[in-house]
C-alpha cells in the first residue's frame, strides 16, 4: 500500500514539477495527501467518464497529463464543466496528479516516448531548458533520425498515422524526403525554428494552424499534424509500467474510456 504523497514523491522524481512552464498548474491537484492508495487510473486527461471510471473500478487516485485545473477556479458548482469534475472527484474521494509540461521535458517523458514510438534513433534534444536538480538536462521536443531514410512526406505521413493510432495526419510536404526529425508531443508547432537548427527536415506536432504549414512549406519543412491525444498518449502506457514497478502492491490501471475525442471522415 502506499498513499498519495508517496505516488507524487516518486512522480516528482521521474519528472519534476519545478521544472513544469510558468504558465502551468501541474502537480497535486485534488484530494488528501495522507490517502491510502490500493488503486490508481491513469489517463491523459481527467473528464467526467474518467472519474467515473475511477469511481466504478474503486480507485482512490488518478494520474492525469493534463491538469484537471488549469485557469484559476472561482467556485466549484455543477454550474460549469470543471466544477462539475472536481465535484466527482471529491465526492468519491478520488486524488488527482497532474503532470504536464514536466512531462513534456523530463528525460524519459512524453517526447522520448513520442520519439521512441517513431522509431527514431540517435534521439537527443530539441530545445535545451535547463538542467535538474539530478543533474539531467530537460527541454521539450526530441530530434532523431527515422529507421528508414528517404521516405516523402506523404509516406512518412501514413507512418505516423499507423504508428499513433492518429484519426488523420494533416502535413505540408516541404520537398525533402524525410531523415532527420523533430518532434513536440502537444502543441508545439512555434518550435518550427529549432528544428530548422537542428538541421533536421522534419517535423511532427499538433494543433497547427494555416500560417505555420505556410511557414514550414517556405522553410524547406515537412510539417506534420498528428493530433493531440495520439502525440501524448504515448507516454500514459509507461506511466502505468513505472507506477507498477515502484508500487508493485498497488493496482495501476490505464483508463479504458478516455479516447480521441474526435472523428474525421
Amino acid at each position: 500500500m502506499a498513499t498519495v504523497k508517496e505516488i507524487y514523491e516518486f512522480i516528482n522524481s521521474v519528472a519534476p514539477f519545478d521544472i513544469q512552464e510558468g504558465f502551468d498548474n501541474a502537480g497535486f491537484l485534488v484530494g488528501r495527501r495522507d490517502r491510502a492508495v490500493r488503486k490508481i487510473l491513469v489517463a491523459l486527461d481527467i473528464t467526467g467518464e474518467v472519474a467515473e471510471e475511477a469511481a466504478r473500478l474503486g480507485a482512490e487516485l488518478i494520474v492525469a497529463h493534463h491538469p484537471v485545473i488549469f485557469n484559476p477556479v472561482k467556485s466549484v458548482t455543477d454550474e460549469t464543466l470543471t466544477g462539475q469534475v472536481l465535484l466527482a472527484l471529491a465526492e468519491q474521494k478520488i486524488a488527482a496528479i497532474c503532470a504536464h509540461t514536466n512531462l513534456d521535458a523530463a528525460r524519459g517523458g512524453v517526447n522520448d516516448c513520442l520519439a521512441e514510438a517513431l522509431e527514431l534513433t540517435g534521439i537527443g534534444q530539441l530545445s535545451q531548458a535547463g538542467v535538474d536538480d539530478q543533474g539531467h538536462p530537460y527541454g521539450i521536443g526530441r530530434v532523431g533520425t527515422v529507421h528508414r531514410p528517404g521516405l516523402s512526406a506523404r509516406e512518412y505521413a501514413a507512418f505516423v498515422k499507423e504508428k499513433l493510432g492518429s484519426s488523420d495526419v494533416r502535413f505540408v510536404d516541404g520537398g525533402r524526403p524525410v531523415q532527420r526529425v523533430a518532434v513536440g508531443g502537444g502543441a508545439c508547432g512555434s518550435m518550427m525554428g529549432d528544428a530548422v537548427a537542428q538541421g533536421c527536415d522534419t517535423s511532427v506536432t499538433s494543433d497547427l494552424k494555416y500560417n505555420q504549414f505556410l511557414d514550414a512549406k517556405a522553410l524547406g519543412l515537412n510539417l506534420l499534424d498528428a493530433g493531440h491525444f495520439p502525440t501524448e498518449n504515448v507516454v500514459c502506457g509507461p506511466m502505468v509500467r513505472w507506477l507498477s514497478e515502484a508500487f508493485p502492491k498497488v493496482e495501476v490501471r490505464l483508463s479504458e474510456v478516455h479516447r480521441e475525442v474526435y472523428k474525421s471522415v
